[in-house]
């Protein structure tokens, strides 16, 4: 998958789960932010160990099958 296929999958899952106002919110908020995602990342997974990661991926994946 491209990074504009994957992009576009995102914004349908992100309809399907919030609706076409929530996307519009999303996307308004995520375009006007003037954050630093480098630093908002480091943040995000302080603590957590790489498998801690996987296993947050496979917990998704199996409740998206």
């Amino acid at each position: 998958m491209t990074d504009e296929e994957f992009y576009r999958h995102a914004l349908e899952v992100l309809q399907c789960e919030l609706g076409p106002d929530g996307l519009a919110r999303f996307l308004r908020l995520s375009r006007s932010d003037g954050g630093d995602y480098t630093r908002d990342r480091a943040e995000w997974l302080k603590g957590l160990s790489p498998d801690d990661v996987l296993q947050s991926i496979s917990a998704n994946r199996r409740r998206e099958n």
